[in-house]
């Protein structure tokens, strides 16, 4: 009879489809972003990324409570301190916002694991992730004056509870200079998750809303990645992993599933993909519009990610994919 091999009988019912499925999203997979501000009782909506809040700390461990009985096992803290400074003094400082919401998430949700994102752009009076020449307008940051103040900052992090360090500059040496920093603080055992391969990417817009981050003159491309490049995706992996890294990011996800493919094929550490602000921005416009089955559309995304190799998914839907998975 023709024809002779018929895939759709694998597809006849909702059970033998759910049987046969080869990946399966969970709310193991999902890390939820959050950005904290100084005061109390902030919940600020971001303008571009509807649904997201700058949020102060007390409404921090409310939406750190809600994750956890959601089933999501991670956050990841943004923070927006109330003055900024060339010295990043903010990121570091013992009672600097991440350091503060740290602790009173770990009090309140001990279980829930706090990752942190290590950068100082959010610090730094002209937004980029570094120090800069004195005059300099080209937003070219000095990579290893640069490393002692996210070995600093990654310490001081740790020290007020963070689970995870995620350092997010791409500088050239950071995961080694950390670790070491983390080691000989007698913090040996703090993963880092490196955001390995970062793309200087247009789809990073609505974050730098959300966590006030906008460089004041020129542009990060003289330390992210060139989004034509995906063997030196590779190459930033190798080094990563051979300066200490136990968890790797691609970043962003959408229009990088190539690379995050490619990064879990060459190593056998866990791979993370950060579903980026610009790609939740669009969904969400859509959804709002009418134009498109959010959920469907969601879930559909988060699963593509978990086909091209991801084991953890960074992503401002993380609350709802929760909501649906648990049905």
């Amino acid at each position: 009879m023709f024809p002779l091999h018929r895939p759709r009988r694998l597809r006849s019912h909702p059970q033998l489809r759910r049987m046969v499925r080869e990946h399966t999203l969970t709310t193991s997979d999902l890390i939820y972003p959050l950005f904290a501000v100084q005061g109390e009782g902030i919940a600020q909506e971001v303008r571009s990324m509807p649904g997201v809040y700058q949020l102060s700390v007390d409404k921090i461990v409310e939406e750190a409570k809600e994750v956890y009985d959601l089933g999501i096992p991670a956050i990841i803290l943004f923070g927006i301190p109330a003055d900024k400074d060339v010295e990043a003094t903010g990121a570091w400082h013992d009672h600097g916002i991440v350091q503060v919401a740290s602790r009173a998430v770990k009090e309140a949700v001990p279980d829930l694991l706090v990752i942190v994102d290590t950068c100082l752009c959010e610090y730094t009076s002209h937004g980029h992730c570094g120090y800069l020449e004195v005059g300099d307008l080209s937003g070219r940051v000095l990579n290893d004056p640069t490393l002692e103040l996210l070995k600093k900052t990654a310490v001081s992090q740790v020290k007020a509870g963070a689970d995870i360090i995620a350092p997010s500059g791409m500088m050239d040496g950071f995961v080694q200079v950390i670790r070491a920093g983390l080691d000989e603080a007698d913090f040996q055992d703090v993963p880092i998750m490196s955001y390995a391969a970062k793309y200087a990417s247009a789809y990073y817009g609505p974050f730098r809303d959300a966590a006030e981050s906008t460089p004041q003159f020129g542009d990060r491309r003289t330390y992210q990645m060139d989004p034509g490049n995906g063997k030196e995706a590779l190459k930033e992996i190798e080094l990563d992993i051979a300066e200490g890294a136990d968890m790797l990011m691609v970043k962003p996800a959408l229009a990088y599933m190539d690379i995050i493919w490619r990064v879990k094929q060459a190593t056998n550490l866990p791979v993370a993909a950060y579903n980026v602000s610009g790609e939740y921005a669009m969904v969400k416009a859509a959804a709002l519009n009418g134009w498109i089955d959010e959920e469907r559309v969601v879930m559909e995304t988060l699963t593509g990610f978990k086909r091209s190799g991801a084991d953890l998914i960074l992503t401002y839907h993380a609350k709802d994919a929760a909501r649906w998975l648990n049905g």
